[in-house]
């Protein structure tokens, strides 16, 4: 028997399938204890998607671990991503909330230009956010007003009111992840050191690497992690960007090999993948403040 994969292309076919009234074409707030989506494996929406599981129980297939929070589950979906529910016990959340918005509503105002800046919206399902008690009354008191301004009846305004509460909520979800890495620290510390290893790895056994293969993408693979959520978590643990890391480990390599191992400054260059001898002694000499020969023969 195929997978059963339900595809929602509208926010009024998503009401339609969720057992809740259109109140807007663009955007909605839905109640999911009226939902009944068992029969489908795949759930794919063609809008902005915020979900809000309020079960306990269902947590744990979310990446929900012993140091987060328990008070719910937030889940954020890009256009034409979908949940999954082929592994085993993974199910629709049956109590919760949908925030489901069309990229339409926000084209043209200040959160359309910024979306991209929210990240999360790239995550995989199991990188979700786990809130806790006071987390989730103001992710609710959010929805509260978006439903409650679209009780009203449209006029001009109501585009413009609606999509700032939506950005306010997303500015909250960015602290709230935050938060996450904070409470999440440890367990980071050990993905910074396995990405310490791949980089070290890298650059040891292959004589002559390409350090463009050294992606984000390629590197948030192996550790299991989607190249967005491991950059905003290199970004939180180290403060350097993903490019900006590996540029620092470069030249953290290039000063153990100098002082640890007969290299010549020609080996070192090739490598380690810099332009020429003279660029890597350039910006070497900018870092550290001195050329990498008397780096090695320190007066």
């Amino acid at each position: 028997m195929g997978d059963k994969v339900l595809k929602i292309g509208t926010v009024h076919q998503c009401n339609c399938c969720l057992g809740s009234k259109t109140l807007h074409p663009l955007v909605s707030v839905i109640d999911l204890s009226k939902a009944d989506l068992s029969p489908h494996t795949d759930i794919k929406f063609d809008f902005y998607t915020i979900l809000l599981s309020e079960c306990k129980c269902e947590a744990y297939v979310y990446g929900h671990q012993y140091y987060d929070f328990s008070d719910g589950t937030l889940i954020c979906l890009a256009p034409g991503e979908s949940i999954s529910m082929k592994e085993k016990n993974k199910r629709f959340p049956s109590k919760g909330w949908i925030l489901a918005f069309h990229p339409d509503l926000i084209c043209g105002t200040p959160l359309g230009l910024n979306i991209d800046n929210y990240t999360f919206f790239s995550y995989q399902p199991e990188e979700a956010l786990h809130i806790s008690l006071r987390e989730k009354q103001i992710i609710l008191e959010f929805m509260d007003r978006i439903n409650q301004e679209l009780e009203r009846c449209i006029d001009r305004h109501s585009k413009k009111i609606v999509s700032k509460y939506i950005e306010l909520l997303l500015d909250y979800c960015v602290r709230f992840y935050e938060r996450q890495f904070i409470t999440r620290n440890e367990v980071n510390k050990k993905i910074i050191k396995q990405f310490d290893k791949i980089i070290n790895n890298h650059f040891e056994t292959k004589p002559v690497p390409a350090v463009d293969v050294l992606s984000n993408e390629y590197c948030a693979n192996v550790l299991h992690l989607s190249p967005e959520y491991f950059n905003d978590l290199l970004k939180h643990e180290t403060g350097k960007s993903f490019k900006e890391y590996i540029e620092f480990k470069r030249f953290e390599i290039a000063k153990d090999w100098l002082l640890n191992t007969d290299k010549t400054v020609n080996q070192i260059t090739q490598e380690l993948g810099f332009q020429n001898p003279q660029y890597f002694s350039r910006l070497f000499k900018k870092v550290t403040g001195c050329s990498p020969n008397d780096f090695r023969v320190p007066n």
